[in-house]
């Protein structure tokens, strides 16, 4: 298994890894492919066209912004959100774009970064094509990326079919591709899911310390999204007039904590905050990590939060080892089916977040391994069939409150599985296959493009 911790967990900004980082990352690539062939000084004119998924909700998903702020060689984990208008108005008020922050070239956003509505590339329903002219309008580089989900970017030489790029043998200690082969792994070595993948990451990266700050990271961007979102006020951008609710829901349950006396549920409230804190911070554009999407970027952090504040003994390690963990079944679901709603609906964003939150949070409250994949199963199992159908092409209704389900659902599950001792009839793998049929069965107007379910009837209702 060649993913890592960090392939699953990327910092980035909202509102969509699909749509915002994936093609922030294609055009920092596309930049580096203009300095490897030596072009970028040739380059006059840059025309990027978005197709796909990317084409139709391209714009509630500032795919536009992103693609822009890539070419401008700006990169998702370290641009200053709260710059970004600021760049997007001095290109739009000048006509020009600083490529690669090194010289200005003309830049129409209407003629070169057209939504191709309707029109799709081969290889993923989220394709762009980059093109880069000399001064005699010449193309000199022609390249074309897909994002397939999570912020993963794969060339059209890199994309197979179907979108993936093939496994390549890597020197790892634990190789697994699929479910049945990390518990073998765990039982022939008689250590952790957890165990596994740290041990992979530290093969990779030298020292356990190394690691364990990395993942400890992660984290605290994630703690810090939960604290920022639980501050902010406002309305949420995008012209739905989405007001947050953070805040004032923190507001109500720090002013008034004898209610959790009276109300045993009130930790449910908790949790809702912190997934909503997030993905409000991610719908306007915010510093998150995607987890193992930004649409679902919620679900992992409030139920980690969950395990942080609410769970006796919590500690770093227990930190550390439910990102571990989660990753592991998240590798699962990006190895055998995909994280793209635009491929297989929002049950590969909710779903496979809410399965990887319930088999960590299982593994930090004492599950065995089998307890742990049987929590997995539970979580996507009953998110199996789940549409993408954001209204608006916005990542706000129904994805904000969708967050706060698929914590609430990671919980029980994890709960459920506790209860059990690990056997079951329908294995993780089970799952994982059958989420990837659904999706290929799944009609595209429910896949991220804004033209069925919600999206077409909410004005009506």
């Amino acid at each position: 298994m060649l993913l890592s911790i960090f392939d699953l967990f990327k910092v980035g900004i909202g509102p969509s890894s699909s749509h915002t980082v994936g093609p922030m990352v294609a055009a920092n690539r596309f930049l580096d492919e203009l300095r490897d062939k030596n072009l970028l000084d040739g380059v006059s004119r840059v025309k990027v066209d978005l197709y796909g998924s990317l084409a139709m909700t391209g714009a509630g998903h500032a795919t536009d912004v992103a693609v822009l702020l890539g070419l401008m060689g700006e990169q998702p984990d370290l641009v200053n959100p709260d710059k970004v208008p600021e760049y997007i108005q001095q290109i739009d008020d000048s006509g020009e774009l600083n490529l690669a922050g090194k010289r200005m070239i003309p830049f129409k956003r209407d003629t070169d970064l057209p939504f191709n509505f309707g029109e799709s590339l081969p290889k993923h329903p989220n394709g762009m094509r980059f093109c880069a002219f000399d001064a005699a309008g010449i193309i000199t580089l022609d390249s074309i990326y897909y994002s397939v989900g999570g912020g993963f970017v794969l060339s059209d030489a890199e994309a197979g079919e179907n979108g993936e790029k093939a496994a390549v043998e890597h020197s790892i200690p634990y190789w697994f591709n699929n479910g049945v082969e990390l518990l073998e792994i765990c039982k022939k070595e008689n250590i952790s899911i957890a165990d596994v993948v740290l041990t992979n990451e530290r093969s990779r990266m030298g020292t356990d310390e190394k690691v364990n700050a990395a993942v400890m990271n992660i984290w605290h961007v994630m703690d810090n999204c939960i604290r920022r979102g639980c501050q902010q006020t406002g309305i949420l951008p995008g012209g739905l007039k989405v007001k947050r609710r953070a805040n004032e829901l923190y507001r109500e349950l720090v002013d008034k904590p004898e209610n959790a006396l009276k109300d045993q549920l009130t930790v449910m409230d908790w949790v809702n905050l912190y997934a909503i804190a997030v993905n409000e911070e991610n719908a306007a554009g915010g510093r998150v990590v995607t987890a193992p999407t930004n649409g679902a970027a919620g679900v992992i952090p409030a139920v980690l939060a969950y395990y942080d504040r609410f769970i006796p003994n919590a500690n770093e390690e227990g930190v550390i080892r439910f990102l571990a963990t989660a990753a592991a079944i998240g590798m699962l679901y990006k190895t055998n089916a995909s994280i793209s709603a635009a491929e297989v609906g929002c049950q590969g964003e909710i779903g496979v977040a809410c399965s990887m939150a319930a088999g960590a949070l299982c593994a930090v409250m004492g599950g065995t391994n089998e307890q742990i994949e049987n929590a997995a199963e539970i979580g996507m199992e009953h998110n199996l069939g789940l549409t993408c159908d954001p209204i608006g092409g916005l990542v706000q209704v129904p994805c904000i409150e969708r967050n706060t389900m698929g914590a609430v659902k990671a919980i029980n599950a994890a709960r459920l599985a506790l209860r059990g001792d690990g056997e079951h009839h329908v294995s993780l793998d089970s799952v994982i296959e059958t989420m990837r049929q659904t999706g290929v069965d799944m009609q595209d107007k429910y896949k991220e493009t804004s033209t069925g379910g919600l999206a077409v009837n909410a004005v009506a209702c």
